[in-house]
């Protein structure tokens, strides 16, 4: 019983290790990035960068269109007109004596000719053709118009806002980076921790199972070394698990392939270097780079533009146009026999607002009321960063102390392990007092792990609120 129930321990201990080493030479090598690797290549592939500059392109053309206005707007136009019925014309004198006869004679020429132009129409003449074609241009161009001139200014500070939004959707995406990477870091220690508890756990088993073999240790403390062994192992998985959704997270963020096998370089403890210096010396914590600030700031302009805007819309404007068309009127389709007769112009408008019911008036009004607001807003906004600031500020500083502290309780839970290790393995103590030296060591561990990346974590806050570029870093 005692070799069986060994074999099958022992067959569920290879469990996890081979896991990890299955088929080692037939499996690709996985692509190791570092954390700058890993931002360049979402700068490139993150669908939601993709789209801001897809915003920037779409804001550029909403400009060159604006700037088209101060183009002469030249069009060309044709049309053909079927007369269904003829207008009439009526004259008051007599048509008979345009022609030097007897308009009361009867058969005289006037009435001949009045009787032919009447046309059964009363005495009326019908004129016009029955086809009438027409063909021609005509231009148009703005001289002055401040209205116009002013709404290209909004225009252009549209396109300066997109490229300000694109600009905060790269930090928010390299925020993103840094926090999936770190968590993969964390996970990759998380990892060491509970394979060294397992490990651990196994050499214990060891040491137990020989002594129980030998009746120096009880059956209780053989079964609960047994129950210590399986117990690591869940953990052991779980940790493993996290690696690989961490993993995916980091791709997802990346905007890559989810099924490319990569891996991230260097170990969470390696920014430990940088809790260990002044986090206010030679910083600059103004918001004068904060992305959501200058964002609010090009959106008072715009709108302090949009103002002068209504108000321009009551000072006159003066246009020129131009115009040119040829017309041939006939009765029949008879092409090569018409007569094209050209008509053309060429002048100024001048468009002076004079009364308009208050509308431009309220317009100026309103535009003054929502510079006002977006006034209390960036007000706000500034106070909820610079509160954002500190916190993060100490929440630094609080993770550099629990650093320190959970780096002493580290070194002094190994210590005792290794006491307790010892001590048990000479019959001085039992196997409670190693578990709980184990699980000591081990929240110690991973204490150490958290200060980090909650360091890390906050100082990549802190540099989004801050908007330090990539390029910057």
């Amino acid at each position: 019983m005692k070799r069986l129930v060994s074999l099958t321990l022992a067959t569920i201990l290879t469990i996890p290790v081979s896991a990890q080493i299955a088929n080692p030479e037939t499996a690709p090598a996985p692509v190791v990035l570092t954390l700058d690797d890993a931002i360049v290549i979402a700068l490139s592939e993150n669908i939601s960068v993709k789209v801001a500059d897809k915003e920037i392109t779409r804001s550029q053309y909403a400009l060159k269109g604006t700037y088209a206005s101060l183009f002469p707007q030249v069009d060309g136009s044709g049309s053909y007109q079927r007369t269904i019925k003829k207008q009439v014309m009526y004259m008051d004198f007599d048509m008979g004596s345009m022609f030097g006869g007897d308009s009361s004679e009867e058969g005289g020429a006037g009435s001949q000719s009045s009787s032919q132009g009447s046309g059964g129409s009363g005495g009326g003449i019908e004129v016009g053709r029955w086809n009438t074609f027409s063909t021609g241009i005509q231009a148009a161009m703005p001289l002055v118009n401040a209205q116009l001139w002013k709404n290209i200014k909004i225009s252009g500070e549209d396109v300066e806002l997109a490229v300000e939004k694109a600009r905060a959707s790269r930090l928010d995406m390299i925020t993103q980076v840094k926090q999936a990477f770190y968590a993969v870091q964390l996970a990759k220690e998380a990892y060491k921790v509970y394979e060294e508890v397992y490990d651990n756990a196994v050499e214990n088993f060891r040491q137990t199972e020989m002594r129980y073999n030998a009746q120096k240790a009880s059956e209780l403390d053989y079964t609960r070394a047994k129950v210590a062994v399986a117990n690591a192992i869940p953990n052991l998985y779980d940790a493993e698990n996290n690696i690989d959704m961490t993993l995916w997270q980091l791709k997802a963020v990346m905007g890559i392939d989810l099924d490319m096998d990569i891996d991230v370089f260097g170990e969470l403890q390696d920014n430990a270097a940088l809790m260990f210096r002044d986090i206010h010396e030679n910083d600059d914590f103004s918001l004068e780079n904060n992305s959501t600030m200058k964002q609010l700031e090009i959106q008072a302009e715009q709108l302090a533009d949009a103002i002068k805007m209504q108000q321009y819309a009551a000072l006159p404007t003066l246009s020129l146009a131009f115009a040119y068309s040829v017309n041939a009127m006939t009765n029949d389709f008879n092409f090569r026999e018409y007569r094209w007769s050209p008509y053309s112009y060429v002048g100024l408008s001048l468009s002076i607002p004079i009364f308009a019911g208050g509308r431009r008036h309220n317009a100026v009004k309103q535009s003054k009321v929502q510079y006002e607001q977006l006034q209390l807003q960036a007000l706000n906004t500034e106070r909820q960063l610079k509160i954002a600031i500190r916190q993060y500020l100490n929440q630094m500083e609080t993770s550099m102390k629990s650093y320190e502290a959970a780096k002493e309780a580290e070194e002094a839970a190994r210590k005792a392990y290794g006491i307790a290790t010892q001590s048990f393995n000479l019959g001085r103590s039992t196997l409670t007092d190693l578990n709980d030296a184990q699980l000591a060591l081990t929240q110690a561990s991973l204490g150490v792990s958290q200060a980090v990346y909650s360091f890390v974590l906050a100082k990549a806050s802190l540099e989004q609120t801050l908007g330090k570029d990539f390029s910057e870093e």
